[in-house]
Formats: structure tokens, sequence, C-alpha cells
């Protein structure tokens, strides 16, 4: 069974690659700064797996791909090179540090136009929470291929992403976080806060900065201490729980990060991050993630036909449970790290119970008839690498 898992997941990725002008190359490419993310990790998990250098290499020109197109204006901007400003033999060196666009088919709303709710999930700009995935993507390139260049890349991205995503809203307020910028960094598309965005960047900044200190030279990468600090304190009592599949998977995946930072720490870590108590914020993010869990059981989303479901979101659900037993197994295995808690322990095995509704969300999307949906083909690209991603989700895991 794992061994078709994976070869359906490799199939998948290689349409991807094609229809995407990733391999062969195409003109011009397409690419989406969420789905690329996932792609990167899926190529680099199945390398890891099967040893096919061809996955690795297609890993690397995706990153490259992507750099060179979500990291300049857009072909219909009037503004022309790096959105970051820098000439172009700077700006190759540091093709992250003024962020990455979304990606969207329109181009962004201008700042002294009116908004539109509509328009404005199609027209283009930065979000937050994907610049915490690409931050991800290119940290396990690191890892798998040896080269602190993308763990720079990566660790220069979060700090533009946190000074111009984070502001403080008057004279004595709390810092909060815009959702959505301009591609230019200049002003706020959409002002709201994401539910899960100070959640994803202080674990996104925490696995990026213990990483650091196990590359060639340390010192000479950018320090995230500050940003994490500023995000515990956003993060601190918000409330994490929501009834959307997609926000629980990623609950899910971020609780197996907290438990894969905390392992790989050890005692070592409260010198590094004083004062953030991460035992209670694993437990807080598994209640939430056990409460989200129980809401989509029992919304009867699962009784409705493919039409009516979205499968990116479903899926997302079932990349986060796949991690369950591993998370289960770090909790369950390294007592003294963890504290000494018993109710992660019982948390981790009441989220084992709901494993077999990520595989029957798979299972769902794997038929053909489901993929002739509307639902399907209008969201193909992202659907196809997150259906991937949670056939062989090792490489997105980090399992």
């Amino acid at each position: 069974m794992k061994d078709s898992k994976l070869a359906t997941a490799r199939r998948i990725m290689e349409d991807f690659a094609r229809l995407t002008g990733l391999d062969p190359p195409g003109a011009p490419p397409r690419r989406y700064l969420w789905t690329d993310a996932f792609a990167v990790c899926n190529y680099l998990g199945l390398w890891k797996q099967t040893g096919d250098e061809a996955l690795r290499d297609l890993a690397v020109r995706l990153v490259d791909q992507v750099h060179h197109n979500l990291g300049r204006h857009r072909p219909d901007d009037p503004r022309k090179g790096w959105i970051s400003g820098l000439g172009e033999e700077e700006g190759e060196r540091h093709p992250t540090i003024g962020g990455l666009r979304i990606g969207k088919r329109l181009p962004e709303r201008r700042r002294d136009e009116r908004p539109s709710e509509r328009l404005e999930w199609d027209q283009d700009g930065q979000y937050y929470h994907y610049l915490t995935k690409w931050m991800h993507a290119l940290a396990q390139m690191s890892q798998a291929t040896a080269d602190p260049l993308y763990l720079r890349w990566a660790m220069e991205l979060a700090k533009t992403a946190h000074a111009r995503f984070t502001y403080l809203p008057g004279v004595g307020g709390r810092k909060r976080m815009y959702w959505k910028m301009s591609i230019d960094l200049s002003y706020p598309l959409v002002a709201s806060m994401g539910q899960h965005d100070p959640l994803d960047g202080f674990i996104t900044y925490c696995s990026l900065r213990p990483a650091a200190g196990e590359g060639p030279d340390p010192s000479s990468l950018p320090d995230l201490g500050a940003e994490i600090e500023d995000m515990a304190g956003i993060l601190r009592g918000m409330e994490l729980a929501t009834d959307d599949p997609l926000g629980t998977g990623g609950l899910l995946t971020d609780a197996l990060r907290i438990a894969q930072i905390v392992t790989k720490g050890g005692p070592k870590l409260t010198e590094t991050l004083p004062g953030i108590d991460l035992h209670r914020l694993l437990g807080k993010v598994m209640d939430a993630s056990l409460t989200g869990l129980d809401a989509f059981t029992n919304s009867g989303c699962l009784r409705l036909p493919a039409g009516y479901r979205l499968a990116f979101r479903e899926l997302g659900l079932a990349i986060g449970l796949s991690g369950g037993n591993k998370m289960h197994h770090l909790i369950g295995e390294n007592p003294a790290l963890f504290g000494g808690d018993r109710s992660l322990r019982v948390q981790a095995e009441a989220i084992l119970e709901y494993l077999p509704l990520g595989e029957a969300v798979t299972g769902f999307w794997m038929e053909d008839g489901n993929q002739a949906a509307g639902s399907w083909t209008e969201h193909r690209e992202i659907n196809m690498v997150m259906l991937a991603t949670s056939l062989a989700p090792g490489g997105f895991l980090g399992m």
C-alpha cells in the first residue's frame, strides 16, 4: 500500500511539473506560492524515498522558478525587476528579501482603488501565511541539500515579512498583523489579521532558528530572536479553534512541528526561547485541533457530493492528520523533554482516533469521478499537489 501511494504521489507531481511549465520548461510558467511550497517539499520527500536525483532537481528548479517569477514584478506591471527594488546582481543574491508575490491572476489593487471583496480573492499581492509556507520549503531544501544558502533566503524572508506585516495600531496598543499586503509591501490590502498567522509565524521562526545553529557559520545568518518574542506576544491569548478543515489541518501540522522543535532543541531550548512555554502552547494547539476535528466530523460535509466540497481544504486536514502517529511517538518516547505532562500524551492519543478520517478524505479525492467535479477542476493544481502531499507527507512534515 505504501509503495502504491508513493507511486501515485510521484505520478501526480510529474503531471504537475508538466502542467505548470516546470518540466519541460514552459513559457511562461504558472507559479503560485502556496502550491509551489508544498510541491518543493513533495519533490524532496519523494527523492529521499526513491533516491531518484531527477526529483531533487525538480525541487531545485522549482525554487529558482518561484524566485524569478514571484520575486519579480508581474509582466503586466509597469515596474520591472525584483520587487525588493534591488539591482539584478544583488537581487539574485537575495531573491526573497522583498517578499514573494502570491501569483494571483489579476494585478493587485492600487492604493487609491476602492476595495472589492469579490475581486480581492483573485488580485495579486503578498499573503503572510503563504510566505511562512515558503520559509518552511526553503528550510527543507537547506536540510536536504546541505546548502545553507536556502536557509539564509528563508531567514531573510522571515525578517522582511515580519517587519512589514506587523504593526502597532496605536500608542500603548498591542501589535497586530495585516492579512494581505501590496506586492512591494508598502501598504495593506486586507487589514484584518489571519486567525493562525501569528502561530504560523512563531513556529516557523522557531524552526528556522535551531536549524541555523547547525550550519557551518551560524553567526553569519540573521537572528530571529526579536521576531520570535514579538510573535509570541501577538499570539498570546488568541483563540485557535476553527471549523475550517484546512485551518484544523494547519493546527495539527503546527502541533507536530512544536513537538519536533522540542525534541530537536532538547534541554537547551529554554536558553534560546526564554519565557516561552512550548509545552503549554502544544497543549493549546492540540486542544484546538480536537475541537476542529469534532466540528468537521459532525458537520455532515463528508456526506456531500464532490461538487459541494473543496478538495484542498479537506486534504489540508488529511495532511495534518498524517503526522498524528509521529507526534504521538515524539511525545511518548521523550517524556522528560515534554515536562512529564501526561495530558499531552492523552491529547495525542485522542488525535490518533481521527486518523481514519484523514484516510477517508484522501480516498474520496483519489476517485476519478470526484476529480471530474467542477470543485476539483477549478482548483486543479493546488488540489493535485495537496493530494500528493496527503499520500506522501514525509517531505512536508519533515518525517
